[in-house]
C-alpha cells in the first residue's frame, strides 16, 4: 500500500545548485525537507500529501487534519513519526 502523509510547509528554498523547489515541511512536529517540484503553486503555509519525500499534490487544511485524525486513530501516524528521522 501507498500512503501519503499530509504535512505543512513551514519555508521554501531554491538552493543555486539544484534544479528542484525544497520545502521544509512538518509533520505533526517533525520537520523534513521536501522536494515540492510537482507542486510549484504551493506556498508557505500550504497542507501537502507528501510521499516518499515529493510533495504529491497540494490539499486544504481540513483535508490535512482528516488525514491526520484518521492515521492517529489507526496508530499509523506513531509508528512513522518513531521512523522519521529528526533534524540536526
Amino acid at each position: 500500500m501507498c500512503l501519503a502523509i499530509p504535512g505543512k510547509i513551514l519555508a521554501i528554498e531554491t538552493p543555486e545548485e539544484s534544479v528542484f523547489l525544497i520545502g521544509k515541511v512538518s509533520f505533526s512536529g517533525v520537520t523534513k525537507k521536501i522536494n515540492l517540484s510537482l507542486v510549484p503553486e504551493a506556498k508557505v503555509g500550504d497542507h501537502v500529501l507528501v510521499h516518499v519525500g515529493v510533495a504529491v499534490s497540494v490539499i486544504d487544511e481540513e483535508e490535512a487534519e482528516k488525514t491526520l485524525n484518521f492515521l492517529q486513530g489507526t496508530g499509523d501516524l506513531d509508528e512513522l513519526l518513531e521512523l522519521a528521522p529528526r533534524p540536526d
